[in-house]
């Protein structure tokens, strides 16, 4: 039986304007390179889109610096703002 590998957890965080199809997008990534979605969190506050979403990135097929890549693509061509960080990087940043 094969070893389960131990996740690897990034957080990706989008703001932006609303508008229809962003997280469609961003799962679309996700499933094509074997990322598992495993949190999202999204508000709209007035026509203001924000989201966080943890995803394991541990059977990934593409390396970290290809999925920011596709997500820099995403945030440019929806004029959005988005983040892709390892989680410990995330927590440390955001800790009070």
């Amino acid at each position: 039986m094969a070893k389960k590998k131990k996740s690897q957890i990034c957080i990706l965080t989008v703001t932006g304007i609303d508008t229809v199809g962003i997280i469609a997008k961003l799962a679309v990534v996700m499933a094509k390179h074997n990322i598992n979605i495993v949190d999202v969190n999204q508000n709209i506050m007035e026509d203001y889109f924000v989201m966080t979403m943890a995803a394991d990135i541990v059977n990934a097929d593409i390396s970290m610096e290809k999925i920011r890549a596709k997500l820099d693509r995403i945030a440019k061509d929806m004029s959005l703002n988005i983040t892709f960080q390892n989680e410990n990087i995330f927590k440390a940043m955001h800790r009070i």
